[in-house]
């Protein structure tokens, strides 16, 4: 049976939910918000006869499933569980955030929340909502953590999970990013390459980034940069298998600087260079590279 990619997208009311379903509309996909539970077979196999009967043309479906669907979160396992008896593949991403995070966007949009009424207050209809959600969290391929995430960032997470589909083996994911906004929540593995020498105190180097041939030729000529790029990749290269023995579809791998403008950017650039010539699927981001600060130190 032949079906388009299938992407459930769930989360806590608040992460971002629309905003990945309009991003994934974006990109050709025929998107359905709030779909019942029940509702879920009949509409894979019915894409599946107009996909063979050549009606439809579309790249996949997305369909957004939350406590909305309250009556139905009971039935979730049992549904997911009878695509897989079909032949009917699926991807869930998981959207979430901190408490604190959510109450403050529903202070500041005034929307009211799916689970609160005249007894029940926001706060625990947040946490009632964590535990309703918990059966499509575990089933999770990916979870984006939208804390101190902007809607772009947001966006741009949602197009490299996209792209994910369809790989053999764990995607990686090298990421770049400045210690001033902390670390990515997503991260697997976290390496400082503050111990490296700085080019933003090289005068002439302080205008340009790590994807510049000056800053390469600067970083690229030491040898202790060098020798920090190759034992991160021999680490990488030593432990990826082991996430292949668990099934893991995705690995984020995240350099930090204190700019994010040099350092990071470079290693990361050297490691996904390393990585793509070697055929493994690998995406890089700079999450930091635009936000230069006037007293970013590099």
């Amino acid at each position: 049976m032949t079906v388009p990619d299938l992407i459930i997208i769930s989360g806590l009311s608040g992460s971002g939910k629309s905003v990945a379903l309009q991003s994934l509309e974006d990109v050709g996909y025929y998107c359905i918000d709030n779909l019942p539970v029940g509702l879920l077979q009949e509409l894979s196999v019915k894409l599946s006869r107009d996909i063979d009967n050549g009606k439809i043309l579309v790249q996949g479906v997305a369909v957004g499933i939350d406590s909305r669907n309250k009556r139905f979160l009971s039935e979730i396992g049992e549904a997911l569980d009878r695509l897989t008896e079909c032949g009917i593949g699926y991807r869930v991403l998981f959207l979430q955030s901190e408490d604190q995070i959510l109450l403050r966007r529903y202070s500041e949009t005034r929307r009211k929340h799916p689970l609160t009424d005249h007894v029940t207050p926001l706060l625990e209809g947040i946490r009632l909502e964590r535990k309703l959600l918990e059966p499509l969290l575990n089933r999770a391929e990916k979870v984006i953590d939208t804390t101190g995430t902007t809607p772009h960032e947001l966006r741009s997470r949602v197009r490299d999970f996209v792209g994910g589909g369809g790989v053999r083996g764990p995607l990686l994911l090298i990421e770049s990013f400045s210690y001033r906004h902390g670390p990515p929540r997503e991260a697997d593995y976290v390496f400082d390459v503050r111990c490296l020498p700085n080019p933003y105190w090289e005068e002439s180097l302080r205008p340009f980034n790590g994807l510049d041939k000056p800053v390469q030729d600067y970083l690229g000529g030491r040898q202790e940069v060098n020798d920090m790029v190759g034992q991160i990749r021999d680490f990488l290269k030593t432990w990826l298998p082991g996430f292949v023995k668990e099934n893991r579809c995705y690995i984020t791998v995240a350099i930090g600087c204190t700019g994010g403008q040099h350092r990071s950017v470079y290693v990361s650039d050297r490691l996904y260079d390393g990585f793509r010539n070697e055929s493994m699927p690998v995406q890089i981001r700079h999450r930091d590279l635009g936000h230069r600060a006037q007293d970013d130190a590099g």
